[in-house]
């Protein structure tokens, strides 16, 4: 009996030896991003300074938007995953030009905007699930009455130069036979102007960037968002660093949280369809069908034919 005790006991005693063991060789598996946040204690986020509504200085000049929200979201579940008491979130301001290298030499972990994914990009980062869908839409009077492509035939329309969207208008014009007269501005400021004092019926441009011109303008309920698109929708992305795996998972699996929770609806309509801050403009830019379905089911995916 004692001898079998013994053996039990010897038995039972490797066991505990073994897991002993294992546990520590759990932690030294982290690497990337997340062996980064636990051995330092912080994770930084990337912000844009003016990309309203995603990323943009408040009244007290502090990171506020849609995407700040998010990024926030996704440094809570790295906190838990890690099971972290303390992480501290430190920001850091990021340009177009600065936003990829600070993410590919670890200044920053996640850029917080409104940075399209798409192939070129995904070559030097990756991203989570899309967050907004833009597209090449118009804006236009609403006494014009005008909704869709077709409503434009004859009419004289402006997009800024050098654009896609400049392109794009080009491109329709020609393969539906529109006859247009097509207008560039020097920028989205002037091209808006020329639709105000009636030089153009429509500014074509991204209908992100249209709701904000048409809210921060004098009237904005004297203007409206065609219906109709002249481009597939393009993901908009939380950018993160390539080849880290395990970071993007709990990333991914924080926003598809979010995203298909009814608080992911709350958190658009909050930055699209109520009025923001500092000026309490009202984007007024109700979900999309695309929007809709991408929050029902998350896609990463760069490839607009995807949403």
């Amino acid at each position: 009996m004692q001898v079998r005790f013994d053996r039990r006991g010897l038995a039972l005693g490797l066991a505990l030896g073994a897991s002993l063991l294992a546990a520590p060789a759990v932690a030294e598996e982290l690497t990337g991003t997340l062996k980064k946040v636990k051995d330092t204690g912080a994770i930084t986020i990337g912000y844009r300074d003016s990309s309203v509504p995603f990323s943009y200085l408040g009244a007290d000049q502090k990171p506020v938007g849609y995407a700040m929200d998010i990024c926030y979201k996704i440094a809570d579940a790295v906190k838990a995953h890690l099971k972290l008491d303390k992480m501290e979130v430190k920001l850091n301001p990021v340009t177009s030009a600065t936003r990829i290298p600070l993410i590919a030499n670890g200044t920053i972990d996640l850029e917080c905007g409104s940075t399209t994914n798409n192939a070129d990009r995904q070559k030097q980062a990756t991203f989570t699930n899309s967050h907004f869908l833009t597209a090449t839409r118009y804006v236009a009077k609403k006494d014009a009455n005008l909704k869709t492509i077709e409503d434009l035939k004859g009419k004289t329309v402006v997009s800024t130069s050098g654009t896609t969207n400049i392109r794009q208008i080009n491109e329709a014009n020609t393969e539906r036979k529109l006859g247009l007269t097509i207008l560039p501005a020097k920028d989205h400021a002037e091209a808006f102007l020329m639709v105000e004092t009636g030089r153009a019926v429509a500014f074509v441009m991204d209908d992100v960037l249209l709701a904000s011109l048409a809210a921060s303008s004098k009237t904005p309920d004297a203007y409206v968002i065609s219906t109709e698109a002249l481009s597939k929708p393009e993901p908009y992305g939380i950018m993160l660093r390539k080849d880290d795996a395990p970071f993007k998972a709990v990333a991914d699996a924080a926003t598809k949280a979010l995203y298909t929770s009814p608080e992911g609806k709350a958190l658009y309509d909050k930055w699209f369809t109520k009025p923001i801050p500092p000026r309490d403009i009202n984007l007024k830019l109700p979900m999309t069908e695309a929007m809709e379905k991408q929050f029902k089911t998350p896609s990463d995916s760069p490839d607009p034919a995807a949403y």
